[in-house]
């Protein structure tokens, strides 16, 4: 879950500082209403390296202000939850709920909600997300080598409901089943553009349906700031046609696979590769892109899609105190129709900064740079990211 970092820079330039004033003058704290009792509470909650015994719940807010012209001001906020379903079971991994919306001064919106949930002994696990978006984006076309010049404008107006079950059946292996609902709208707000001039099949936009079953391997020894251990997941979704018309009527598999190495105490080697793939009469708006804060770190969401799309990476994250961490990362993906091509692969690389704000579930906020590729004529593909947990 991230932000573009440009949007909330100011907070960055006031939230860091705070840290280093509390963590240089903490008599500061104890002569704010006379209080031992808050500065211990406050070095606790976000300076202390001792984590709370008390195995309580970890929240953060982050706070969204930017501006484009396409959307005039937006403002709005992000934040996190986690917590254990059950404090008195030791190996219960971490359930985490995440709210995100924003509104913008030409009513443009975006609200998303979703939950990641572990039960006693983790038999049970939970994923549900339910979103609604309105808000403009920027279309190139389809396939891995579309064009900054042919950057078009649209609005997307999306409602996503999702919902996902898992049991353990064995030590470390779940099986689930699923369900999703989306429905997609279009508008282009520059007629002429290659949106327009481009055949495109769901052009309009459309709703589909589709059940799916999952499978999941997982044995990392968190799931929030992994250092060791393995995780592999295979879901497979179908759509009935429901609609008819442009309407999606197919298949989907998603394949994500990870592995976590501790080199010494502070460093870790994560790689992480994914699999994602559509079947059928698919409408443009489900092919798969690249680009996010989470995978090909660099690119603009969308800038290349198409049927199929693989992604791989590897990071090194050095955490030098409790509080502080920092990441290297590289990797590689291409999206395609036909035929994959390792000549086609896209470069992407950079690093950044972590602040643990809650030790007791290893959450952070996470800064982070990537760089993708140069092509011709075209200045290199780069962006920030402030974001709220690990990349993988």
């Amino acid at each position: 879950m991230s932000f573009k970092l440009s949007r909330l820079s100011f907070f960055c330039f006031l939230l860091l500082p705070t840290i280093l004033l509390a963590q240089e003058k903490p008599s500061l704290y104890k002569r704010f209403m006379n209080g031992k009792l808050m500065q211990s509470k406050l070095a606790q909650k976000f300076i202390s390296s001792e984590k709370d015994s008390s195995r309580s719940a970890g929240f953060m807010v982050l706070p969204l202000l930017g501006y484009a012209p396409e959307t005039g001001l937006e403002y709005g906020i992000s934040g996190l939850y986690n917590f254990y379903l059950d404090k008195h079971d030791t190996l219960i991994r971490t359930s985490s709920i995440v709210l995100q919306g924003s509104l913008t001064t030409k009513k443009q919106s975006n609200l998303k909600l979703t939950t990641d949930i572990w039960t006693k002994g983790n038999n049970y696990h939970y994923i549900t997300e339910i979103r609604y978006r309105d808000f403009p984006f920027n279309f190139y076309g389809i396939g891995d080598q579309t064009l900054k010049k042919d950057k078009d404008s649209l609005t997307q107006r999306l409602f996503r409901f999702k919902l996902e079950g898992e049991k353990k059946i064995v030590k470390n292996y779940y099986a689930g089943l699923g369900l999703v609902y989306e429905n997609y709208a279009y508008t282009d707000e520059g007629p002429g553009g290659i949106y327009d001039q481009s055949s495109l099949y769901g052009k309009e936009g459309g709703k589909y349906l589709a059940f799916g079953i999952s499978q999941l391997y997982d044995n990392r020894n968190t799931n929030i700031y992994t250092t060791k251990g393995y995780f592999a997941r295979l879901v497979y979704n179908y759509a009935p046609d429901f609609w008819g018309k442009d309407n999606f009527e197919g298949s989907r598999i998603n394949v994500d696979l990870r592995a976590f190495y501790p080199l010494t105490p502070k460093l870790t080697l994560g790689l992480n590769a994914t699999y994602d793939e559509y079947f059928g009469n698919v409408p443009f708006y489900l092919y798969p892109q690249l680009g996010s804060d989470e995978t090909m770190r660099g690119y603009y969401p969308g800038r290349y899609r198409d049927k199929t799309a693989v992604t791989s990476q590897a990071e090194l994250r050095y955490r030098i105190h409790p509080r502080i961490g920092f990441a290297a990362f590289v990797g590689a993906g291409t999206a395609y129709s036909k035929k994959f091509d390792f000549s086609a692969l896209k470069p992407s690389y950079g690093g950044g900064l972590r602040y643990f704000f809650d030790l007791e579930h290893n959450s952070s906020i996470r800064i982070d740079y990537g760089i993708g590729e140069k092509r011709p004529g075209e200045p290199r593909q780069t962006a920030f990211y402030l974001s709220l947990g690990e990349a993988f």
